[in-house]
């Protein structure tokens, strides 16, 4: 578990999910693309790993398009919104 302020709440909003056929509770849709953008703004990361990130972030974006709405606008501005 990370021990960031930010992440302390995650397990509080976790959601059930069948993972490979065992159900057990991950982060909430939100919280895992709060996370992936905190990730991706992190300047100390490897390019590669920040490039994953952004990865990520668009395809949860494709995925569930309701999320578009909370990228912050420098994300807009790379990724194409899923109403495109």
């Amino acid at each position: 578990m990370s021990t960031e302020q930010v992440y302390q709440e995650f397990p509080s909003r976790s959601v059930a999910a069948d993972v490979h056929g065992i159900l057990m509770r991950v982060a909430s849709l939100e919280d895992t693309l709060d996370g992936k953008i905190r990730a991706w703004k992190d300047a100390t990361r490897r390019q590669s790993k920040k490039l994953k990130d952004l990865g990520d972030i668009a395809r949860l974006v494709e995925s569930y398009p309701d999320l578009w709405e909370t990228l912050p606008d420098e994300l807009k501005a790379i990724i194409e919104s899923p109403e495109s």
